[in-house]
């Protein structure tokens, strides 16, 4: 086998998250340190898009979107984890190009 590159292209709806490290500790308002092992509730993650489909229609490459991890695909690509998910499984998107924004700003 040939040491190429090869372009990944994401099909139909999928598309191609990577999710940042910093994801697992968080730090509430207060400062206080809470690890990635306290669970109390279901915890959504935002993300950023790598790949979409060619039947994608609300996100492109580069927005950060907000999605739950939980039975999602994982695959490494490269020494990097992504995460493949359907556009119907995301609940929010963050772009710079403003459309029907809820005037909220990360």
């Amino acid at each position: 086998m040939s040491d190429a590159q090869l372009e990944i292209q994401m099909l139909h709806d999928r598309i191609m998250v990577r999710v940042s490290a910093e994801e697992g500790e968080r730090r509430s308002s207060g400062g206080i340190l809470i690890p990635a092992t306290a669970q109390v509730a279901k915890r959504l993650t935002w993300g950023e898009v790598s790949g979409v489909g060619s039947h994608v229609r609300s996100v492109g490459v580069g927005d950060r979107v907000l999605f739950s991890a939980e039975d999602q695909f994982e695959v490494e690509v490269q020494g990097q984890a992504y995460l493949v998910l359907r556009e119907r499984d995301l609940h929010a998107v963050a772009s710079e190009r403003p459309e029907h924004g809820t005037g909220l700003y990360l």
